[in-house]
């Protein structure tokens, strides 16, 4: 039977766009998915669910498109409008000021923050919501290491966070996921442009218990607090509110450990996660 490549429909959004460019310039130039797939260092079956829009495109993608095809930065430019579709729409304003903020403050009581998330973490994290469809587990994933880029950039921000010691304690997904999460944050904890701080158990109870919480300073001075629950954010930009969210978060840091105490409750907390199989750090 002949294969027949299913129809595009590229002006629908963003990522049908992406998807329809990426086939274009495959055809133009000759490439069967099989031979993009070995130029790019991807899978056949991902690229194919790329051009089809089935799956938001890995963050690395994007820039080996470019010099697989000599396009610049075309499909640079369409991944950044693309991945703003993955989140929902009350969330898109938040990521807008996320991705020019000069400072990023993150408190983490259950979870750690996404932005300190490895691949593995976050998949098992979004693994447990019996809503999303494994491919819409990827496509988060996706999306969340799509914010992580900036991070790596030379206009990186600075990067505070708290977290609570719960963080530690609790598994999310295997011990080798944890203890190697567990030392990507430990890398973080105190470096020239992030800080790390934990809430032990012993500082007892606080105002935050019941959810997440980042503060943002933009470059022109201005801030604004996003507040998010299980299911709903939250985003404040009335500097009354960013105010009473910042008091909030100075107690927290006041109560939190130093990040070189920090840093030693963590490599205690990885011993509980390594396992025969898992390298020493």
């Amino acid at each position: 039977m002949t294969f027949k490549p299913q129809t595009l429909t590229p002006y629908l959004s963003a990522r049908h766009y992406f998807g329809a460019e990426q086939r274009r310039h495959r055809e133009t130039v000759g490439l069967s998915l099989v031979q993009l797939a070995g130029i790019v260092n991807s899978s056949k079956s991902t690229l194919a669910r790329i051009e089809t829009a089935e799956l938001m495109p890995p963050p690395d993608l994007p820039d080996r498109l470019d010099a697989a095809f000599g396009t610049d930065k075309h499909f640079h430019g369409l991944y950044e409008l693309a991945k703003r579709e993955a989140h929902p729409d009350q969330y898109r304003r938040y990521m807008d000021f996320e991705a020019q903020a000069e400072v990023l403050e993150n408190f983490g009581t259950q979870v750690l923050p996404g932005l300190l998330q490895t691949k593995e973490y976050a998949t098992a994290l979004l693994s447990v919501q019996e809503d999303l469809a494994p491919e819409q587990v990827e496509e988060r994933v996706n999306a969340r290491l799509a914010r992580q880029v900036r991070l790596r950039s030379p206009q990186r921000p600075l990067r505070w966070a708290i977290i609570d010691e719960s963080v530690l304690r609790r598994r999310v997904g295997s011990s080798e996921c944890m203890y190697k999460q567990l030392a990507r944050l430990l890398e973080q904890v105190d470096t020239p442009d992030s800080k790390v701080q934990v809430l032990p158990f012993s500082s007892g109870p606080y105002s935050l218990m019941g959810g997440a919480l980042t503060l943002l300073t933009l470059p022109n001075g201005s801030a604004m607090a996003y507040e998010e629950g299980i299911r709903v954010g939250h985003l404040y930009e009335d500097q009354d509110s960013v105010k009473k969210w910042r008091r909030q978060y100075e107690v927290l840091r006041a109560n939190a450990l130093p990040p070189a105490v920090s840093a030693e409750l963590i490599r205690q907390a990885m011993e509980d996660y390594q396992t025969c199989d898992t390298p020493p750090s």
